[in-house]
């Protein structure tokens, strides 16, 4: 065990879980009407929680168990034979565990933006359990558990290079979240504006805090490679920020706050990848194009697609990763074959799996509340509470 290396990544745990909690919650939470952003909330924290259990009893064994290079078995459910003696590398199993732990958090977290305002809470706890453990564990045992699409699989020598999750974590949380906005249909009223963006820059910022965790922790040691990859980090975010801004000033005439720090989110999803392979420069321009390219899948999926994705996650953190990941083998750090063919295999499970998994939810819960719930909030209809009291 080294020392420094433990120390650098129980910080970086505690980052990504704040990511989530309260990062992402502010982050969606301030886009909505006033009469959800509570729902959002217990979307996030319900998600934190039963995704912990989850990760503990099945997730992590499927993901970097002794299993096959399909997946990773039940050998290790419920931490079995992991003590706090247990290393993985120069760090303790147990530590890995639970910095794997906040990415399985995150993961289906993300999705919650695809269908605010409109989702039964039922569907969410049932769909998000099911597909961590079935679509994004198994995904994760492939590319980082030693799997098919890592070194040695079907590749080749040289597989698949997903840094921090790219792949793992974006694509597969972005196409999910296209296919339940797909199949829940537009909310009834798409015009209204974000309620409070105060609320979508703070968390905005908590998450390009914790996101030094994310891609930096992923080196699993305290060393330079670890100190680059949050320097990229923070290099793409800022780039992609102001690119996405004055793409807006272009278009529309004025650059908007919730606007600029959704290029920050742009910006951190496209270098979440490439984010242990690239250096300063490559990560300037992986910012400056995620900015555009990001805010141009916004309009494509709202305009010509008509899908009501409402917090734009695959536009920014599907399209995003997917960049990033192309961009590995563009900078010469991964081979095409790999980063393409890693991407379309992904790709196809996680549609399969999504709209298995979308069906057979739907039949036990509702998909989607009714229109009278929907019209006076979820806040107070399904939770019992509202987040805003004018009269007290």
């Amino acid at each position: 065990m080294n020392g420094a290396d433990t120390s650098w990544i129980i910080v970086a745990t505690a980052l990504v879980l704040f990511m989530t909690l309260p990062g992402l919650a502010l982050f969606y939470g301030g886009l909505v009407r006033a009469r959800n952003v509570l729902s959002v909330f217990m979307h996030c924290y319900a998600i934190a929680c039963l995704m912990s259990i989850l990760w503990l009893a099945f997730g992590y064994s499927i993901a970097f168990g002794d299993g096959n290079a399909y997946w990773g078995g039940l050998g290790k459910a419920f931490l079995n034979g992991v003590t706090a003696d247990s290393l993985s590398g120069t760090i303790p199993e147990v530590l890995f565990f639970a910095f794997q732990m906040t990415f399985a958090i995150i993961t289906p977290a993300l999705i919650v933006g695809a269908y605010v305002e409109r989702v039964g809470f039922g569907f969410i706890l049932l769909f998000s359990g099911l597909w961590m453990l079935l679509c994004y564990a198994p995904v994760v045992h492939w590319i980082w558990g030693g799997g098919m699409l890592s070194d040695g699989g079907i590749f080749g020598e040289v597989g698949v290079k997903d840094f921090a999750g790219g792949i793992v974590v974006h694509e597969t949380a972005g196409i999910a979240a296209l296919l339940i906005a797909f199949f829940l249909g537009p909310r009834k009223n798409q015009n209204t504006p974000p309620h409070n963006p105060g609320f979508v820059m703070i968390g905005a910022a908590m998450l390009w805090v914790g996101w030094f965790g994310f891609n930096g922790g992923s080196q699993l040691a305290a060393d330079g490679g670890a100190a680059m990859a949050l320097t990229v980090t923070h290099i793409s975010a800022a780039t992609a920020s102001l690119s996405w801004a004055l793409w807006e000033r272009i278009k529309f005439g004025k650059s908007s706050l919730v606007g600029i720090v959704t290029g920050t989110i742009a910006g951190l999803a496209s270098i979440t990848p490439a984010s242990g392979f690239v250096g300063p420069i490559e990560a300037l321009i992986i910012g400056a194009v995620a900015g555009v390219l990001c805010q141009e899948a916004v309009l494509v999926i709202r305009n010509r697609l008509k899908i009501d994705d409402t917090l734009d996650v695959f536009a920014v953190h599907g399209v995003g990763g997917i960049f990033g990941t192309i961009m590995i083998a563009a900078f010469g750090a991964g081979s095409w074959a790999a980063q393409l063919g890693g991407l379309a295999i992904v790709g196809v499970y996680t549609i399969v799996v999504t709209v298995v998994l979308i069906y057979v939810v739907k039949a036990i819960t509702p998909l989607r509340v009714d229109t009278e719930t929907e019209t006076n909030g979820l806040d107070l209809a399904v939770h019992g509470e509202r987040a805003y009291d004018m009269s007290s």
